[in-house]
């Protein structure tokens, strides 16, 4: 039977290890089928600090979490062996040789068959990790949830920052970009080449303001449609959220996804080759009541729950 997390009738959910949903803690994947790490770093954010927080914060209220999900009778730890795998140590004084150290980590763990669901930290933290990931399986599907489209060129010179992972992602070649999916885009921009770039790349952009009041389970069946049986990767930005429920983020805009939307896209996921997925930017010191942790530490639960081979009571 694999390891279950740590029952709140067990031990209080105030007490107990600090782990992701107080899963064992592991200093190496092998014998995983997945594993939550975390990534502390906020060096690459260009407004509001503090996601280098996030892990921290989302492990500590994950504790509020049991193993089976209500709502779509997926029971993960039936089947899957996961454990948290920690921090990966960057450097807090160098972005670039932090790219470096996320990459030979994640490395790591994609060779031994381990799929990563991490916490960041901030989005640049994308880019490493995709680097790894095509590695392993070639370029990658990808369902990309934020209110930023994150394909700047450059930010204040510098190729490297959390506006700029996918266009960094397309140069590389580490996407399939006709199976790209940005969903959630909103906000003021500087030209309408923000938006456009991306579509002539092939990605398919979906507005947040398209998708007002509107069910995502359409979508996401385009989506599984599109995407087929190609290795993906979801990054999910928590600024996708609208702030009036993620407020605790780097660089909030108005005007976003719905809680339940976001519960639909990552649900809508299930059936999709997922080959890691990631929950960036939320950052502690803006909600110190813990809802934009707590909110991202469930939505890492439902991915954990579209994983494949995951059961279904």
């Amino acid at each position: 039977m694999p390891a279950q997390p740590l029952s709140g009738n067990a031990m209080p959910r105030f007490g107990g290890p600090a782990t992701m949903m107080r899963l064992p803690a592991a200093e190496k994947p092998d014998g995983l089928h997945a594993a939550f790490i975390g990534v502390p770093l906020d060096i690459g954010a260009s407004h509001r600090s503090g996601a280098r927080f996030g892990p921290r914060q989302i492990r500590a209220e994950s504790a509020l979490l049991r193993p089976y999900n209500m709502a779509t009778g997926a029971a993960p730890f039936d089947t899957l062996e996961v454990a948290d795998l920690g921090d990966v140590p960057i450097n807090t004084y160098s972005l670039t040789k932090s790219l470096d150290i996320i990459t030979g980590f994640y490395t790591r763990v994609l060779a031994a068959g381990c799929i990563p669901l991490t916490m960041g930290g901030d989005h640049t933290i994308a880019l490493p990790i995709l680097r790894a990931v095509a590695a392993k399986h070639g370029p990658v599907a990808l369902v990309h949830v934020d209110a930023h489209e994150d394909v700047n060129d450059e930010m204040f010179g510098e190729p490297v920052a959390h506006g700029t992972p996918f266009r960094r992602a397309v140069e590389e070649g580490l996407l399939v970009n006709e199976r790209v999916f940005q969903i959630g885009l909103r906000g003021t921009g500087y030209a309408a080449d923000d938006f456009d770039w991306p579509r002539r790349q092939g990605f398919t952009i979906v507005p947040a303001h398209e998708v007002w009041y509107r069910s995502l389970a359409p979508l996401m069946q385009q989506v599984r449609e599109r995407i087929g049986d190609a290795p993906c990767y979801l990054s999910f930005d928590i600024d996708g959220i609208d702030p009036s429920y993620a407020g605790g983020t780097g660089t909030p805009e108005i005007g976003g996804l719905t809680v339940p939307q976001a519960l639909e896209i990552i649900r809508g996921c299930r059936g999709l080759q997922l080959v890691g997925a990631d929950l960036v930017e939320v950052s502690p010191p803006y909600d110190p009541s813990g809802n934009t942790a707590l909110l991202g530490a469930n939505l890492l639960y439902e991915m954990l729950c579209v994983l494949p081979k995951v059961s279904y009571r």
